[in-house]
């Protein structure tokens, strides 16, 4: 069975910034990591990253537009991460819903294993998101 998830890289207005949560639990409990959240039955990939979106940050539709950026397959592991990515259009309060959430500069060590989940996948996902003109 394959579970689907999705990763969502924010990006502040000025894009010095990126949005993170630190993990409360397992996996990677108390490291960085992108906010979102599971898939539900019969939802689009795009509908699923704004619910969570919201969901964790408070940040809704009309305060940022995510693309699709990469999806990653744990063929082993048995699940999807669907990476969407954008830049928020104007300053948000932010609203947490289980996660403390931070902005980090965009200088910080994304390869930091001590710092961030994921098998350095960040810092990859982190490079290719910086690279998209649209975000």
């Amino acid at each position: 069975m394959n579970i689907t998830y999705n990763c969502i890289v924010v990006l502040n207005k000025k894009r010095t910034a990126s949005l993170f949560c630190i993990r409360k639990k397992d996996p990677y409990k108390g490291l960085y990591n992108f906010v979102g959240g599971k898939r539900e039955p019969g939802e689009s990939p795009e509908e699923a990253a704004y619910r969570e979106l919201l969901e964790e940050t408070g940040i809704g539709r009309d305060q940022i537009r995510l693309f699709r950026l990469m999806d990653l397959r744990y063929y082993f592991q048995g699940f999807t991460l669907e990476i969407f990515a954008g830049r928020l259009t104007e300053d948000a309060a932010l609203t947490e819903e289980l996660n403390p959430l931070v902005w980090l500069p965009l200088s910080e060590d994304f390869t930091d294993r001590e710092k961030f989940a994921g098998e350095q996948n960040i810092a990859h996902i982190m490079n290719v998101a910086l690279k998209c003109p649209e975000i």
